[in-house]
């Protein structure tokens, strides 16, 4: 195929991509819109292959007339790669940096944005749990997708990944045997309920959905990057709206505020790990 030709494919593909998203949108209500293009056209493709088809298209006439399609590539658009203590160093920072000012607050509370299947929440309840906050916090864990919320509530976790996780729990400040968190029965590891007693999951979509409270402290790690400009521009708004002065926030490490309409609201308070707090 000449340039010409393949300048055609790919805007027909485009085409294709926004007849899909806008077919999603209507008839399911899930916003996809301004996801962005190559996350979303592996995503589709995938499915496409999956589903042993030929077109964007016939994959859009699959998903509105069978729910069951829809839910697959739902859950192929639903980004669920976690781990506990996910970038030791970041949750080093905020145990050294951020933690002290958190002592002074007579309660806490705490979004964690895109929550996936909850490990980052287990680790910041066990980091609160160490310092003595935890009593006092009450952390919001969203996420879009209603499975790995489930998975989230149940605390339960394959055994082989108790390793890296007890490497990421020391590199990230931890002073205990991380063993003592949860007990073991065949494949999986359970992590003790008490690290869900202030935790509340809730469904949350950040291209639909609102601000439900003002936080002292918003996690929002590796969501961003799989967003077209519009939609970073349209959830930074919504974090700043959703954090109270003086509040922290979170990122991951490929995301940053420097350039968004809302960077001069905010003080960095570790640059290399994307923490910031907001002053205005």
């Amino acid at each position: 195929m000449n340039s010409h030709g393949d300048q055609s494919h790919n805007r027909l593909e485009e085409i294709e991509i926004d007849l899909l998203l806008e077919g999603i949108y209507r008839y399911y209500g899930f916003d996809f819109r301004n996801y962005a293009l190559p996350f979303l056209n592996r995503r589709v493709w995938n499915r496409i292959r999956a589903e042993k088809i030929s077109s964007i298209s016939v994959l859009q006439e699959r998903v509105l007339h069978d729910p069951f399609v829809m839910k697959k590539l739902f859950n192929d658009f639903s980004i669920n790669v976690t781990e506990m203590f996910r970038d030791p160093s970041f949750f080093l920072s905020f145990r050294t940096k951020i933690v002290p000012i958190l002592r002074e607050y007579p309660y806490i509370r705490i979004w964690h944005v895109g929550c996936s299947t909850g490990e980052e929440v287990y680790s910041m309840a066990i980091l609160l749990h160490e310092e003595g906050l935890y009593e006092k916090t009450r952390i919001y864990a969203t996420d879009m997708n209603e499975n790995v919320l489930k998975i989230a509530k149940d605390g339960e976790f394959p055994i082989n990944r108790m390793q890296i996780y007890t490497k990421n729990y020391l590199a990230a400040g931890g002073i205990r045997a991380f063993s003592e968190y949860y007990t073991v029965e065949h494949d999986k590891a359970t992590f003790h309920s008490f690290l869900t007693k202030n935790v509340v999951y809730a469904q949350h979509n950040l291209t639909t959905d609102g601000s439900f409270n003002e936080f002292h402290v918003i996690i929002c790690r590796n969501v961003m990057i799989y967003f077209n400009k519009e939609l970073q521009n349209h959830v930074y708004k919504l974090l700043h709206e959703s954090l109270s002065i003086s509040g922290f926030l979170g990122l991951g490490s490929k995301e940053g505020i420097k350039f968004t309409s809302i960077a001069n609201y905010y003080e960095e308070v570790d640059s290399f790990e994307k923490l910031y707090r907001k002053i205005k």
